[in-house]
């Protein structure tokens, strides 16, 4: 087969490629416008004139009001005088008026004595101390309880003690002169506090406290 060829004229043909020319040529003219530097000529430089502005005259000085003078006296640097304190004199006894004697005469000294001098009588000697005793109404409350722990160990025992015995008949202090052992001591010192009683000591009839010294002994056999 052959191809197909159509004719066409030769003036048609310039007419395109005139067109396209132009189309391409005031494409590129529009590029070189808008992408061509714009230099755009500066406003020449302002000028600034300058004036003198008039400043004020400055206000007139106030007066200033003037010190009034004090009556003040100076200062002085040099110390003042002082007073001394007055003295005064009191009077060590009565004056008696119209005469220039200050103490009122004394009495005469007494005589001296002759003879020998007499010498006081001595005091009374005091009484004797009747001494405390038990009281026979509380002799049944003597003796202690024997102790627990010396009856099981089968031990008999000892003591002796000095109580202070007051002006009522009880005993008011206990103390330990020996004891076979402290157990034995403890139960008569109870007992002593508890319910001996004494009748006091007296001088000349007033009871006193006084001190007596009593022995107590513990016997297994007697139990």
């Amino acid at each position: 087969m052959y191809a197909e060829h159509r004719y066409m004229p030769r003036q048609s043909r310039s007419i395109s490629f005139g067109a396209a020319f132009a189309i391409n040529g005031a494409i590129v003219a529009g590029m070189l416008f808008y992408l061509a530097p714009q230099i755009i000529p500066s406003d020449p430089p302002t000028i600034l004139e300058g004036r003198n502005i008039p400043i004020p005259p400055p206000p007139k000085p106030i007066d200033q009001p003037k010190p009034v003078p004090t009556t003040e006296r100076p200062v002085s640097k040099t110390p003042l005088p002082t007073i001394p304190r007055p003295i005064i004199l009191t009077p060590a006894g009565p004056i008696i008026d119209g005469t220039d004697k200050i103490y009122p005469p004394q009495p005469p000294l007494p005589p001296a004595p002759t003879g020998e001098p007499s010498i006081g009588e001595p005091p009374a000697p005091l009484p004797p101390l009747m001494a405390a005793a038990q009281d026979p109404r509380f002799l049944k409350d003597f003796q202690p309880a024997y102790p627990a722990s010396e009856l099981r160990a089968q031990r008999d025992g000892a003591v002796k003690i000095r109580v202070l015995i007051g002006v009522d008949g009880r005993v008011k202090v206990a103390e330990s002169v020996s004891a076979t052992s402290d157990a034995f001591f403890e139960a008569t010192r109870r007992q002593a506090l508890s319910k001996w009683r004494f009748k006091p000591a007296t001088r000349g009839g007033v009871p006193q406290e006084s001190w007596k010294t009593m022995s107590v002994r513990f016997e297994i056999n007697n139990q």
